[in-house]
Formats: C-alpha cells, structure tokens, sequence
C-alpha cells in the first residue's frame, strides 16, 4: 500500500474515533458518574490488550516500562478523567474544538521540555490558535451567567499532557513496537483505574437498571474502540510519519465531534464554528513547513 495513502487512512479512521469519543462520554454520563465513565474507559481497553501487555512486560526492556507508564498515565489515563469531568458541564462539540489545541501544546512542551526549536511561524501560529480558544471560550451560549472555566481549564490541561505524551513517546520510544506500547501502558494504568472504580462504588450499583448497563456499554465501547483501537493506531501513525503529522489529527477530530453535537441537539452555532477555524488557522500556520515537508518527504517514498 502507497506509504502517503497509508498515512491518511489511519489520519481519517482516527479522526472518526477520536471525534466520536466525546458524544459517547456524553451517553456514559447519562447513569455514571465521571469518574466511572474514566475507569471503564481505560479498564475495557486494558483487558482487550492484556494479552500483548503479558507477553510485552517479559520481553520490553525494564528501563522503558516506567515510561510506557507514564506515557499510558499521559496520553490516556489523566486525559479521560479531565474529559468526563469536564463534559459534565460543557457540551461534547465543544470538548473536541478544545482538542484542536493538542498541535499547539505539541509544539510548545516540545520547546520547554525537550529543547525542540521553536520557528517565528510556530510562535505565531500558536498566538493565533490561543486567541482562538479565548474566543470560543467567551462565545460560550450563557457566558454572561456561567463561564465554565474550570471546565475549559481541565480540557487544556488534557491537550497539555497529550502534547507533552507526544513529544516524549516520539524521543524516548521510537524504537518499541507501537502495539506493546499501547497494550503495556494502557494495561499498566487500568490498575489504578479498577482502584478509582471500585471506590467510587461501581460495583455496589443496581445492574438490573437499563440505564447503568447503557452507560456502562457506552463507556465499554469508548475504552475498546476510542482508547485501544486507536491508541494503537496512532503510535503507528506517530512512528510512520512523526509527531507533528501524527498530532494534526486533531483537525478532523472537532469537525466530526460537531457533527454529532449537531445531531444530538446541543448549541453549536457560527461563532463556534468561526473560533474552530481560527483554532485550526492557527494550528496550520504553525505546523506548515512539517507539513510541508512530511508531503515533500511522501512524494518520494
């Protein structure tokens, strides 16, 4: 298959994952609390990939097992908690044009944390990509009488720690098969979150109520396909094409998770709409000479 293709493809299938993420933590909050949406989100997707994380914990070498964790605890297990804290107040559609921001922190943890050179065009096209996000911030339907900041905040702090993952899988583990990062971090972290779980007392629930079997579905499907499945597919797609490429999916993410904010009725007008294109602007105005050479470098495989 054409490498360029390849890419794409996996650019396009995660976007789809990814963008549905957020309505689906919307349903597992219909009956569970926030913190149990987390947990079952991160448990599924541990015990689909435990047999991998057995066979990976015997053969990986012990110096990288505390990174795979801490990439596991970055990249899944504190984002999943800060989304479904966050969606108990604001709307999935503007959970994901909140996401759009991860290229942005990529770029900056990049430059604070791992000496990576920051061009004139990064630092403008994250100035322009910021005064987005303050835009849409205020654009919020009911701004006036409730702000949601704290809400907002927790969805920036998780793009943060989705940057910071990004630049730290890309330097440290670039050379451990994408499957066996994905399986031992996310297996490795689904401890902690049986802990949160049990705690928040899960367990002592009525499961005869349609509605906690719903949410917990919902939440199931979340951790297999939007945190498993696609965990793996975007270390992938992290090593096939980098970390800039890899993190530009976040452009697709917010287009898909308007669309389902559309369906299921939720507020999501033009000045929403115009702040995700400012976001994006800036998101491409930083990125453009990486994107310009990752098609340069595409041409010619």
């Amino acid at each position: 298959m054409n490498s360029k293709f390849l890419n794409w493809f996996l650019f396009i299938v995660l976007s789809f994952i990814w963008g549905s993420s957020f309505i689906l933590i919307k349903e597992g909050l219909v009956s569970l609390n926030a913190y149990q949406v987390a947990s079952l989100r991160i448990i599924s997707s541990g015990l689909v990939l435990l047999p991998s994380a057995i066979k990976t914990f015997k053969e990986i070498p012990k110096n990288k097992i505390f990174i795979i964790f801490t990439s596991g605890a970055l990249g899944n297990l504190i984002p999943a908690y800060l989304f479904c804290i966050a969606e108990q107040k604001i709307d999935s559609a503007l959970a994901g044009v909140l996401n759009s921001l991860t290229p942005i922190f990529v770029i900056i943890s990049g430059a604070i944390f791992f000496h990576i050179s920051t061009a004139a065009n990064k630092t403008f096209g994250i100035i322009i990509a910021l005064m987005g996000s303050l835009l849409l911030f205020l654009s919020q339907p009911g701004f006036a009488q409730h702000s949601n900041a704290l809400s907002v905040s927790l969805i920036v702090l998780a793009t943060l720690s989705y940057g910071f993952n990004v630049n730290m899988v890309h330097r440290h583990l670039q050379h451990v098969p994408s499957v066996r990062i994905a399986a031992l971090a996310l297996s490795l972290n689904a401890v902690f979150a049986l802990l949160v779980l049990y705690f928040t007392g899960y367990f002592k629930l009525d499961f005869s109520n349609k509605g906690i079997l719903l949410s917990t579905f919902f939440s199931c499907v979340l951790g297999i396909f939007g945190t498993a499945v696609a965990s793996i597919l975007f270390y992938i797609l992290l090593k096939r094409a980098g970390s800039i490429f890899a993190s530009m999916v976040s452009y697709g993410i917010p287009t898909v998770a308007i669309i389902w904010g559309i369906i299921y009725g939720e507020q999501v007008g033009w000045k929403q709409v115009g702040c995700l294109a400012i976001i994006l602007l800036g998101v491409f105005v930083a990125n453009r000479n990486a994107i310009y050479h990752v098609e340069h470098h595409q041409k010619h495989t």
